[in-house]
């Protein structure tokens, strides 16, 4: 809490323990899934205290959440800071129509559940939140390696950087130069007494903008070159910014830490491309796997080498093992992620509405992980999982992540593409 506050200080408490509350009871659904693998606990407690937690995060994320943000935007404005708890009741109430139609176009309604029963609120969070995990992966999936891989740098040099901030010292120059103009002439100008039997009224003013006096300099005009010459000195700031950085990332790639990460990308993107052909068979021939990944892997390794092995005794351990990197992984994945999102366009005005939007956010997140993190887990440990969750569409949840997977990795690979291709073009022109 305090690392993300840091620079903007949330003062409101509510807004402290929403996020507080939202971030342990997701952290508390992963230890629950540990505890269903270990056999921590007996089956009713661990039931109970699914269902409980599950109560908990939904009435956060479908009620809390949506009309504390709507209550805090009503609040930056003034011509509605008197009635803002009804128009803040508005927002909550469009929310929950735009929220309760996402569920039309997909298979995920069933006639036998109530209105705000646990399948219906946590069907549609489902849906958000596998959708924003798909996203999140398939461009990580992409970014991964093209950041760590030595592959994919270009190839910069002490010349080019040195080339590049001599034109950013000549932009300077030419700025200092033109302001001194300007300067100048608004002196003489007001030597003169021009400045104060200048017209006025409307076309006054057009004809001052317009038109200048003989032997004076059209200011109009040269205040135009110097905003574009700022501009030009702002981009070119930037990308000498970005060259040292590449350069920065060449010498890192040389250290035995830099020679690690480069295998690490190449082992992602053979991954990547695992990935997207296994999504893309999927998709074609609409498969959902039946047995988790570890079980099926041990089962294919040991007929082929023929041994004995205890496939159930290994499978537990390491899907235990298997699960916990995942659960651990991506929690700092996503605060990371979090955290570097509200840097970026957060402020002490709207750090609150911030905030609630990524309580928001990671609590879908984490919602919809235990969603597909039940697939990689034995058949046998899933039972109170599935029961505690209903009768939901586990299937298409799986075949949804796989779709926007598949569009966000391309898409990735497209933007990633172009943006390498035009990087070294930047710098060609002297």
């Amino acid at each position: 809490m305090r690392q993300l506050f840091k620079d903007y200080e949330v003062r409101q408490y509510v807004v402290q323990v929403i996020f507080s509350v939202t971030f342990a009871f997701s952290c508390t659904m992963f230890e629950l899934i540990i505890f269903e693998i270990l056999g921590v606990l007996s089956s009713s407690s661990r039931y109970f205290h699914w269902k409980l937690n599950l109560c908990v995060i939904l009435l956060i994320l479908v009620f809390m959440v949506p009309f504390y943000i709507g209550y805090f935007i009503v609040s930056t404005i003034r011509l509605l800071h008197r009635q803002r708890l009804l128009f803040s009741c508005g927002l909550w109430l469009t929310f929950m129509y735009f929220f309760w139609k996402l569920g039309d176009p997909f298979p995920i309604l069933s006639p036998k559940h109530g209105i705000l029963s646990i399948e219906q609120l946590i069907s549609r969070v489902g849906v958000i939140g596998v959708t924003l995990m798909a996203l999140l992966s398939g461009f990580g999936a992409v970014n991964c390696p093209y950041t760590y891989m030595s592959y994919f740098l270009r190839n910069v040099t002490d010349t080019d950087i040195l080339v590049l901030e001599r034109r950013l010292l000549q932009t300077m120059d030419m700025i200092i130069s033109k302001k001194k103009r300007i300067a100048m002439a608004r002196r003489n100008l007001f030597q003169k007494g021009d400045v104060n039997n200048k017209p006025s009224g409307f076309w006054g003013m057009i004809k001052s903008v317009t038109t200048s006096a003989p032997g004076s300099e059209n200011l109009t005009l040269i205040q135009q070159e110097v905003d574009a010459l700022e501009e030009l000195s702002r981009q070119l700031f930037l990308e000498t910014v970005d060259l040292y950085a590449t350069k920065e990332r060449i010498e890192y790639s040389k250290t035995f830490k830099g020679k690690y990460f480069n295998f690490l990308g190449y082992f992602f993107s053979i991954y990547c491309v695992w990935k997207i052909f296994m999504a893309t068979i999927n998709i074609v021939f609409d498969r959902v796997g039946k047995t988790d990944p570890v079980t099926r892997g041990i089962e294919i390794t040991v007929n082929y080498l023929g041994i004995q092995f205890d496939v159930k005794f290994w499978s537990q351990h390491i899907s235990f093992i298997l699960v916990g990197i995942i659960i651990v992984t991506s929690i700092r994945g996503l605060l990371i992620t979090l955290t570097k999102f509200f840097y970026a366009i957060s402020s002490s005005k709207s750090s609150n509405v911030i905030v609630l939007l990524l309580a928001q956010i990671m609590g879908m997140y984490f919602v919809s992980s235990v969603l597909l993190i039940r697939m990689s887990m034995p058949l046998e440990y899933r039972t109170i999982i599935t029961e505690v969750l209903g009768e939901l569409q586990f299937n298409f949840y799986h075949r949804w992540f796989d779709v926007i997977f598949l569009v966000s990795a391309l898409s990735s690979i497209l933007f990633l593409y172009l943006a390498h291709k035009q990087a070294p073009e930047k710098h060609m022109t002297p």
